[in-house]
């Protein structure tokens, strides 16, 4: 037992030091495109600690000691989280305690930089933060289901088909939208522009800022990411089309959600940006990939697409059946 609580301690760990690594990769990722190299950091470690300026003032110093204390931070949380899902796999109601720990440190951090000041809130805006611990948390439990697969059959079950269906599918429409983003500016003889535009936007410049390899990568991690989560969450839907073909309509549903939070997303941070990107490049793209995620579902649901018509056929049959005649009355 001893060793078995050791193993996930230090499993739960490991994990937390994947997901600091993957963090400050977001952070300096972010720095690097602004042209400000481990500002976030420095900035974070002269918040929380004023008396470091003393100690070095300069940036590499005062990265350097955030940096230890993330890490530290981060395999804490780690161990604290690897514990708490060995103990929801005996006692499920844990499960709600959990999720409120993950929340509650989301919550946590973004009120510390609101403390920290308006310089610590420019500098981590909180969507940022929101998805550097997102994909910190997809790394960490990756990671610690990996290592603890028989936990991780007795917790999920059936979900880890329908994770691993959903990532796929979110990894074929990022590939689809990237090829068509790609092919467009190759025959404008731009190469690149749409993901760097779309990364001045996000992440600061604006449309004036030209072709930009880091603005590319930088937008084309988020880009990939927003897809994969799309895919999950219509894999989720599809699963449940199983039982009710109707279901799979939730599909189309949160397409149109994603389409319309995405343009609001843009049109929030540039008003002009849409005119230069031009929308209907957009909508293409992504319809193209609902397509292509439509088929591998269909591949890996087989017939889930005539099924749905066909509820959908019975449904209006019936709702027609039980509605009473022209001139005639219910009671």
């Amino acid at each position: 037992m001893r060793n078995s609580t050791a193993r996930t301690a230090s499993d739960g760990a490991i994990a937390g030091l994947i997901g600091a690594a993957v963090v400050a990769l977001w952070f300096l990722l972010l720095d690097g495109v602004r042209g400000q190299a481990l500002e976030t950091p420095a900035i974070l470690a002269a918040s929380l600690l004023p008396g470091l300026r003393q100690i070095g003032g300069a940036t590499w110093s005062l990265a350097g000691w955030y940096t230890a204390f993330h890490f530290i931070a981060f395999a804490i949380i780690g161990g604290v989280g690897g514990l708490m899902l060995v103990e929801a796999e005996r006692e499920p109601h844990l499960f709600i305690p959990l999720f409120i720990f993950v929340i509650a440190f989301e919550v946590f951090f973004i009120a510390v930089v609101m403390l920290l000041g308006p310089v610590a809130m420019t500098a981590l805006p909180w969507w940022e933060v929101i998805i550097a611990n997102g994909l910190a948390t997809a790394a960490m439990l990756a990671y610690f289901f990996w290592r603890q697969r028989a936990l991780a059959r007795n917790l999920l079950g059936p979900w880890i088909a329908v994770l691993r269906q959903g990532i796929s599918a979110g990894l074929i429409g990022a590939v689809i939208v990237a090829v068509w983003f790609l092919i467009y500016d190759a025959a404008a003889m731009e190469m690149l522009r749409t993901p760097s535009l779309l990364g001045s936007i996000v992440f600061g410049g604006g449309p004036d800022a030209g072709v930009s390899i880091p603005l590319a990568i930088g937008y084309t991690v988020l880009h990939f990411c927003g897809f994969i989560a799309f895919g999950i969450a219509a894999s989720f839907m599809v699963y449940c089309a199983e039982r009710e073909p109707l279901m799979a309509l939730g599909v189309v549903v949160l397409f149109v959600w994603f389409e319309v939070s995405y343009f609001g997303f843009v049109t929030f941070l540039d008003q002009s940006a849409l005119e230069e990107l031009g929308w209907w490049k957009i909508i293409l793209g992504n319809l193209l990939a609902l397509v292509g995620m439509i088929t591998y579902f269909e591949q890996t649901h087989p017939g889930i697409v005539p099924r749905m018509f066909k509820r959908w056929n019975e449904v209006d049959v019936e709702s027609g059946a039980a509605s009473p005649r022209l001139g005639q009355h219910p009671l």
